[in-house]
């Protein structure tokens, strides 16, 4: 799962790849909250067999020109 925080709903993009190839994810977006602003969440599903090959997994948060990068990894799973 990715997550972002603070924005309009026009201000974020939640993008995943695996193994360098793009992928599509279920993305949601919650809000207003309190402050007027909005959250969104992006979940990735993956079959059991490509998740043990052990390929990175690598979501991107994209708010205007800015470009935030998560990579996950089986072994840093417990």
């Amino acid at each position: 799962m990715c997550l972002a925080n603070g924005g309009f709903p026009s201000d974020w993009a939640l993008s995943w790849k695996v193994a360098g190839s793009s992928r599509s994810g279920d993305t949601s977006v919650f809000g207003p909250q309190k402050d007027g602003l909005y959250s969104w969440s992006s979940t990735l599903t993956l079959p059991l067999q490509e998740w043990n090959q052990g390929h990175a997994v690598t979501c991107e948060a994209k708010q205007g020109s800015q470009t935030v990068t998560e990579i996950l990894k089986k072994s840093d799973c417990s």
